[in-house]
C-alpha cells in the first residue's frame, strides 16, 4: 500500500501522476461575509475509486463539493477538470442529502433527464427501463416522485444522476437520516457507479459508511486539507492530530 503523501502535494493515492486528475483545487480560497471558509484548499483526485471526504461540521466538505461541481467559483485559485479550467457539465453530476425532484412521476422523472443529457429519443426507452431495473425503481415508475419514501426518494436522484454516465460523481451526504435498508440501497448504487468507472467523491459523517465504501479519506478541517491517506490506513493510525483527534470523538475548534 503507498504511503500516505505530503500536505504540500495533496495528490490522490489512486493512480496519482497516471492521468490527468477528475477534478483539482489549486490554492482555493472561497469567502463569505469576510472569514474564509475554505481556505487555500489544494487537492488532486484521480480519476476513478472512491474519496471521502470528513471532518468536523463546519470543516468546508460541502463547500468543496459544489467547488467540485462547479456550481460556486472560487474567490482566489482555480480548479481544474481532466486538466483544464472549464466548468464541467453532464460529465459531472451532484446529488444532495435532500433530493430535489420534479414535481411529475419517476419514469418521468427519468425521461427528463435523458433528454436533458442529449440522449436520442430513439435510445430512451432503452436507457429509461435500464435506470428504473438498476435504481429497482420498476414498481414505483408512475407514482408522484415527490409521494415516495426518503429512501426511495434518494435512489431516484441517483439513478437520474447517473442517467448522464458521469465521469465523476459527488454525493453530499446522500444517506443522512436514512434507515438501514435504504442506506444498503444507496451504497449499493454507489459501489455499482463506480464499477462502471465512475470517479465518487462522497461526503459523510457516518464512519462506518467510509469504511465500507472508501479507498482514500480526505480529512479537512477549517477549511483546509489536514491529510489525504488510504481509507485502511486513516482508520487504523490517521496521520494528522486532527483526524485522530476526530476518530478519538474530541471536538476539534
Amino acid at each position: 500500500m503507498p504511503e500516505p503523501i505530503s500536505r504540500a502535494s495533496h495528490l490522490s493515492v489512486i493512480e496519482a501522476g497516471v492521468k490527468p486528475p477528475a477534478v483539482a483545487l489549486h490554492d482555493v480560497v472561497l469567502e463569505r461575509r469576510g472569514k474564509a471558509l475554505v481556505d487555500g484548499l489544494t487537492l488532486s483526485l484521480s480519476t476513478s475509486g472512491t474519496t471521502v471526504l470528513m471532518g468536523p461540521n463546519g470543516a468546508g466538505k460541502s463547500l468543496t463539493l459544489r467547488l467540485m461541481a462547479g456550481l460556486i467559483a472560487p474567490d482566489e485559485g482555480r480548479v481544474r477538470w481532466n486538466g483544464v479550467e472549464t466548468t464541467p457539465s453532464q460529465s459531472v453530476a451532484l446529488v444532495f442529502q435532500k433530493p430535489v425532484l420534479l414535481r411529475r412521476s419517476v419514469r418521468a422523472n427519468l425521461k427528463h433527464a435523458l433528454k436533458t443529457y442529449g440522449v436520442s429519443r430513439i435510445e430512451r426507452p432503452r436507457r429509461l427501463e435500464k435506470l428504473l431495473e438498476m435504481g429497482e425503481l420498476e414498481n414505483l415508475a408512475d407514482r408522484p416522485a415527490r409521494v415516495l419514501s426518503g429512501g426511495e426518494q434518494q435512489r431516484v436522484a441517483l439513478v437520474r444522476a447517473l442517467a448522464a454516465r458521469p465521469k465523476l460523481l459527488l454525493l453530499d451526504e446522500p444517506t443522512a437520516s436514512l434507515d438501514p435498508q435504504a442506506t444498503a440501497a444507496i451504497e449499493s448504487l454507489i459501489r455499482m457507479a463506480a464499477q462502471n468507472g465512475a470517479k465518487i467523491v462522497l461526503v459523510t459523517h457516518d464512519r462506518g459508511q467510509a469504511q465500507r465504501l472508501a479507498d482514500e479519506i480526505v480529512f479537512l478541517n477549517h477549511g483546509q486539507v489536514a491529510e489525504v491517506t488510504p481509507a485502511q490506513r486513516f482508520f487504523d493510525a490517521p496521520q494528522s492530530q486532527e483526524g485522530r483527534d476526530y476518530l478519538d470523538g474530541h471536538l476539534l475548534l
